[in-house]
């Protein structure tokens, strides 16, 4: 068992949170009937997750004689934690448009307990996280607040932490279509669990990871979105699945 401050974390917790990273999650584990049944949130138990990776990505940037640029990676972390203070204040009143539409206009309420639920609101949620992305980058106001996120002179794990205060203000608005079907604490939790599979994707170490390569979105795909040369910009907006990119024509290889 490793102790982290007030956290306790045994082996099982450890690889479980790794999957989580990675959207490899039991569906009966990470399904729940309600709001209040909703656990800790994972982003903030994958806290010393991010650290021990960041940690490593650094020891291996060292090891191959690279420079890391510590201003740089303390001012993504500072972002990170501005943007969580945030997050604490508004979510609850963000989130309450996709409660009305849920308690007053719901369609067909999926069972909460069904792995086609579960399914359905990943693929959902990033689906809609591929036109919240493609508008952010597309729409002035939102490129507003997004362009802190392209900001970092370096491409390193502690890029996915540097991410605006105000993103979440124009974010939400796009998951509400979902709100006619996916039960609240499905949304919640893969909103949760496509975040965190993004933070892998934010290195150089990897290179490529095969097949895997035409359906997800990887470190290679998402270098791209970040580079500054012109055949990317504007491309590969993908969170999980990079196949809304090649659907909607947005696509490009490194």
């Amino acid at each position: 068992t490793m102790v982290l401050g007030n956290m306790s974390l045994s082996g099982t917790d450890v690889l479980k949170g790794v999957g989580r990273m990675l959207y490899i999650a039991n569906p009966a584990e990470t399904s729940f009937p309600d709001m209040e049944s909703l656990p800790e949130p994972y982003l903030a138990q994958a806290a010393p997750l991010f650290f021990g990776l960041i940690a490593l990505e650094w020891s291996i940037l060292l090891a191959k004689g690279e420079k890391i640029r510590l201003n740089d990676g303390l001012f993504n972390f500072a972002h990170g934690l501005i943007m969580t203070l945030m997050e604490a204040f508004v979510s609850g009143f963000m989130f309450s448009g996709y409660l009305y539409i849920y308690n007053n206009h719901c369609l067909y309420a999926l069972p909460w307990d069904w792995t086609i639920t579960w399914l359905a609101a990943a693929v959902s949620i990033d689906f809609c996280y591929y036109w919240f992305h493609r508008a952010a980058h597309e729409v002035n106001v939102l490129w507003a607040a997004h362009q802190v996120h392209h900001s970092s002179e370096d491409y390193n794990l502690t890029t996915a932490l540097r991410q605006s205060a105000f993103q979440t203000f124009g974010s939400w608005p796009f998951y509400l279509p979902m709100a006619f079907f996916i039960p609240p604490s499905h949304a919640i939790v893969h909103k949760q669990l496509n975040l965190l599979y993004q933070f892998w994707i934010h290195t150089e170490i990897v290179k490529s990871i095969g097949p895997l390569e035409y359906v997800l979105n990887t470190a290679s795909h998402h270098r791209v979105h970040h580079g500054a040369n012109r055949y990317c910009l504007d491309k590969n907006y993908a969170g999980v699945l990079i196949i809304w990119d090649r659907m909607f024509g947005t696509f490009e290889a490194e």
